[in-house]
C-alpha cells in the first residue's frame, strides 16, 4: 500500500457530548510521533468534530511528515449544518496543505446513516432499522437515500473545492451509490463480517479494478471473543446512560486480544495483495471506552476498537507518559506497516 495509515479520534461530537474530552496538544503530538515512528504509520486520518481540534491535529501531524487526511465526522447533523462544518474544514485543510503538507480531504463519513435527512429517524438505530427492517421495499429506500446523499454530495464538493485545493474524497458506507467521478480517490468503509468474508476478497479486488485509487477507512473490531465475526457490530454490546453516555456492557464478555490482532492482520495482507492504495485502521485510540480490568461489565475496553487501551488512572508501562497501554494489536500493525 502507498499510504498506511490509523485514525485519530480528535474528539467525535455527538448531541453535545465529546469522545475525547481532554485534548492536550503535547499529549497529541506524542502520540502522533508514536503512530509514526513505533506504528511505522504515513499517514494518519484525523476525524472528529471541532474544526479548530483538526486543524491543530493536522498540524502537528504535518510537522512530523505524516500524510494528513482531514476527516470532519457530521454526526446527527441536519444537511445544511454538515454543509457549513465541512466548509469550515475545508479553509482549515487549506491552511495546512499551504504550508506545505500533503493532505487529502474527506467530505463526510457515512453520511446517510450517521445524519439526519437522509433517512427517516432521530437516531442511528431509528434510521438503520427503518432502512433494513421490512425487505419489501429495501432497495427503493436505499435508492433514495443514495439519491438525497448525491445531491447533499455535489453542493458539498463545489463548496469544499472552493476553499480547498488538494485531493478530495468521501467515506462511504458500501450500500450507499456514489458518483466517484467528483473525487479523486475512492474511500470505502469495508470491515469483514463471517456473513461476507467468503466473498470479501473479491469486493476488495472489485473495487481496485474501477481504476481509480483505492482508500479502505473504518476497518477493525473490538477487543471481546467473537467481536470479528460481527466486526459492523461490535459495539453494539454497551449500554448507555439517559444522556447517550457509554456506561458498562449488556453482558459477559471474554477478552481477546490476539482475535483483534489476528483480524487486523487478516484484512492488511488482504488490503497488501489485492493493490489498495490506502488503508486507515480503525482506530489509535477511544478515550471514552476505558479499560476496567477489575470490573468486567463495566470493562468499556472490551467493546473499544482502539489497538490501545485507555486507563481509567494512572498512567501505562510500555510508554510510561501515556494514559494507556497497547493492545496485541498495536504489535500487530506495527509488525505489518513495518514489513
Amino acid at each position: 500500500m502507498r499510504a498506511k495509515g490509523i485514525a485519530y479520534d480528535t474528539g467525535l461530537l455527538l448531541d453535545g457530548e465529546l469522545s475525547r474530552e481532554n485534548f492536550d496538544l503535547d499529549v497529541v503530538r506524542r502520540e502522533l510521533a508514536i503512530i509514526r515512528d513505533d506504528l511505522h504509520c504515513t499517514a494518519v486520518q484525523l476525524i472528529g468534530g471541532v474544526p479548530q481540534r483538526l486543524e491543530q491535529a493536522a498540524r502537528q501531524a504535518a510537522e512530523l511528515g505524516l500524510e494528513v487526511w482531514f476527516s470532519p465526522y457530521p454526526l446527527n447533523l441536519t444537511t445544511a449544518e454538515a454543509l457549513a462544518l465541512l466548509t469550515d474544514c475545508a479553509r482549515r485543510a487549506e491552511r495546512v496543505r499551504r504550508a506545505g503538507a500533503e493532505v487529502v480531504f474527506v467530505t463526510g463519513v457515512e453520511l446517510t446513516i450517521m445524519n439526519r435527512e437522509f433517512l427517516p429517524g432521530d437516531t442511528l438505530e431509528e434510521r438503520l432499522g427503518r432502512l433494513l427492517g421490512e425487505p419489501a421495499g429495501r432497495a427503493e429506500r436505499i435508492a433514495g437515500a443514495s439519491a438525497r446523499l448525491d445531491d447533499f454530495l455535489g453542493r458539498a464538493v463545489a463548496a469544499v473545492r472552493e476553499h480547498f485545493g488538494g485531493r478530495v474524497t468521501y467515506a462511504c458506507v458500501p450500500f450507499e451509490r456514489v458518483d466517484w467521478t467528483r473525487f479523486d480517490l475512492m474511500s470505502v468503509e469495508l470491515i469483514r463480517s463471517a456473513e461476507v468474508a467468503d466473498r470479501f476478497r473479491e469486493g476488495v479486488h472489485t473495487l481496485v479494478a474501477s481504476g481509480k485509487p483505492v482508500a479502505i477507512t473504518g476497518f477493525g473490531t473490538a477487543t471481546w471473543r467473537g467481536a470479528g465475526d460481527v466486526a459492523p457490530r461490535s459495539m453494539e454490546i454497551v449500554e448507555h446512560d439517559a444522556a447517550g453516555r457509554p456506561v458498562g456492557l449488556n453482558g459477559d464478555y471474554l477478552r481477546d486480544e490476539p482475535g483483534q490482532a489476528t483480524y487486523l492482520r487478516e484484512l492488511l495482507e488482504v488490503f497488501d495483495e489485492e493493490g489498495v492504495d490506502s488503508a486507515f485502521v480503525h482506530l489509535f485510540a477511544l478515550y471514552n471506552f476505558p479499560h476496567r480490568p477489575d470490573d468486567p461489565r463495566r470493562d468499556l475496553d472490551l467493546a473499544s476498537l482502539g489497538i490501545v487501551k485507555v486507563l481509567e488512572h494512572g498512567h501505562g508501562h510500555t510508554y510510561p507518559d501515556m494514559t494507556w497501554e497497547p493492545k496485541a494489536a498495536f504489535a500487530a500493525l506495527a509488525d505489518h506497516y513495518r514489513g
